[in-house]
């Protein structure tokens, strides 16, 4: 099977449409205010913040410790597809059995969630690591793109269902919001399950041809070894790494805390929901867009570029009063969310080999996922300390601005030639 024709390229953007609805209807949007309206019910406002924030730290930090040792094992023994197939089956059942979840049991339902956060994480540290194997130098930024733009249409659709269902119950035959809040948790994991099948049936992965003499774990944690030496001797790419660090850490916490944020501003739930369908709307063209900028301008560039608008978001986050200003809040997310995410994975895609490729999207996706553990906490730790939520949302500048500074001392040309050189 040829990895370079339309139908594997599809089939592969196919699951950021699949498991996307667990970012858009779980992760952003019900989840957090079901935790606090219904799981974590009577609890101060700021505690519940924290108590969240501390469910995405902990998921993201059994990732961070797993992510590169798997990610070696991935490549030794050539399966990425099939962790991605396991990861993916856990957020899926993780998803579908929030709906069993009872009022007030906060307990259980951060725990469920948690792993669900870990199915959805670890999965895309095996889907990152495939980017490679469908792309090439010149099509691999607007093919990470794609990517994102359909996973913006893909769980805006459901999520646009998901709504009109807590908004109608009685349509749909649900007797009240709460059970329509808990069916869409379980459409979540029929979407993202049925979805994932393009990738697994239509997207090659190269198999070894030479089998490894010793266990794939041994295998895996000797790569695991010789990658890290050659990650910190790389100064460009132990640079980018650094500064995607801090600055993804941004975008992740303001994707997970922003309808916390509005929630403790005393903001209706209503006009939260419905500023996030206007991230997914708008994120899907916007994507498109700013990805075409970086074929037109250059990615480094563009990638500046979002980080500034970010550091103005949050200027204009900590000020807002009024719920309106939430939407204008959401479109300004939304038209670099999805392009700094895409445009990072295909800059750094550009400066590793493919047959290292889920090993080295290991070390990236750690960055990440222990970037998430330290936001939220920093968010939480801020409001409980000076029982301010404009303040703790304030803090997050800070990350935006030590990573665009790191992002200074990398060329994509040159430390792409040293990764090459180092691994011949």
């Amino acid at each position: 099977m040829q990895n370079n024709t339309k139908k594997s390229i599809y089939a592969w953007a196919f699951y950021d449409w699949a498991n996307s609805a667990y970012a858009t209807t779980v992760m952003a949007g019900f989840f957090p205010i079901f935790f606090k309206s219904y799981y974590s019910v009577g609890a101060d406002v700021t505690v519940s913040t924290a108590q969240l924030g501390l469910a995405n730290s902990l998921s993201s930090f059994v990732v961070v410790l797993m992510a590169p040792l798997l990610g070696a094992i991935a490549d030794a023994g050539s399966l990425k597809k099939r962790f991605l197939s396991l990861f993916a089956f856990l957020g899926i059942l993780m998803s579908a059995s929030l709906s069993l979840v009872g009022e007030g049991n906060w307990e259980l339902a951060a725990f469920i969630y948690a792993l669900g956060n870990i199915g959805f994480m670890s999965s895309n540290i095996f889907y990152d690591g495939l980017l490679p194997f469908v792309s090439e130098d010149k099509s691999v930024d607007f093919i990470s793109g794609l990517g994102f733009s359909l996973g913006y249409l893909g769980g805006g659709i459901l999520f646009a269902l998901n709504v009109f269902m807590v908004q109608e119950p009685s349509f749909f035959g649900f007797e009240d919001k709460v059970e329509a809040i808990k069916a869409s948790f379980i459409s979540v994991a029929l979407w993202w399950a049925l979805f994932s099948l393009p990738l697994l049936f239509f997207v090659a992965e190269k198999k070894k041809h030479k089998k490894e003499k010793q266990s794939l774990i041994v295998a895996g944690y000797f790569r695991l070894k010789k990658t890290f030496e050659r990650v910190t001797s790389l100064k460009g790419l132990f640079f980018f790494l650094v500064a995607y660090w801090f600055y993804i850490d941004g975008v992740d916490t303001i994707i997970r805390m922003a309808v916390d944020y509005g929630m403790a501003l005393g903001f209706d739930s209503s006009s939260l929901i419905m500023a996030l369908l206007i991230v997914q709307f708008v994120g899907f063209p916007a994507t498109l867009i700013i990805v075409k900028l970086a074929d037109i301008w250059e990615t480094k560039k563009v990638i500046y570029l979002s980080i500034a608008i970010y550091i103005a978001i949050i200027i204009f986050a900590s000020m807002m009063k009024e719920e309106s200003e939430f939407y204008i809040l959401a479109v300004m997310i939304s038209l670099v969310q999805g392009g700094i995410q895409a445009l990072s994975r295909s800059y750094y895609a550009k400066m590793i080999p493919q047959q290292y490729a889920a090993e080295f999207f290991g070390f990236y996706d750690l960055l990440g996922k222990f970037a998430v553990i330290l936001g939220p906490l920093l968010i939480g730790g801020v409001a409980l300390l000076t029982q301010s939520s404009r303040l703790s949302i304030a803090s997050v500048a800070i990350l935006f601005v030590i990573g665009g500074v790191l992002l200074f001392f990398v060329d994509e040309r040159k430390t792409s030639k040293e990764v090459r050189e180092a691994l011949d």
